[in-house]
């Protein structure tokens, strides 16, 4: 079962940047976990291009894009295993995980980024104790967001085209 989507951020005029990014971010996330439902378990776990990455894979990267870029990068928190997404190929790491089990990992990123993004101004910069070590390569927090939103909408682009591939659905809906 995919979780209740967020509709298209349609733009508008605002001054709250934040909830733009966070908006943006959260359609994404829910397209994504669109795309995973309805395919059977072999089409998770399997690939229809000639890099061999797997729908399972691409959605494991993106969880820990987040988790790389906010808790370790952002917050500077020592993480277990910060790249456990990559695989000694340079690939992506499939777990074999149920849609379900996927819609929660991708359920507990948005909570954890949602939780993170809120309780710092977006100039905040990056602390200087995990991913970022000296001030010259330490981000902004909207730096790091956009980055994120950016990551998703990328590999949504190449979520859709293997989902076509698979079984001919194309755009937002499946």
């Amino acid at each position: 079962m995919t979780p209740a989507r967020t509709p298209y951020p349609d733009p508008a005029q605002t001054d709250d940047l934040r909830g733009v990014l966070l908006d943006y971010l959260d359609f994404y996330r829910g397209v994504v976990a669109t795309k995973l439902d309805g395919l059977a378990a072999d089409d998770l776990v399997g690939s229809v291009l000639p890099s061999g990455w797997t729908p399972l894979g691409l959605v494991h990267h993106l969880v820990n894009v987040e988790r790389r870029w906010l808790e370790w990068g952002f917050l500077g928190e020592r993480i277990e295993e910060p790249w456990r997404d990559a695989s000694d190929d340079g690939g992506w790491v499939t777990l074999e995980l149920s849609v379900a089990e996927l819609d929660t990992m991708l359920d507990d990123a948005a909570t954890r980024t949602r939780s993170i993004v809120e309780a710092h101004r977006l100039t905040d910069v990056s602390a200087l104790t995990g991913r970022f070590r000296d001030e010259a390569s330490a981000p902004q927090l909207q730096w790091i967001l956009l980055h994120v939103v950016q990551e998703y909408a990328r590999h949504l682009g190449h979520l859709d085209i293997a989902r076509e591939l698979i079984d001919g659905h194309t755009g937002e809906d499946g």
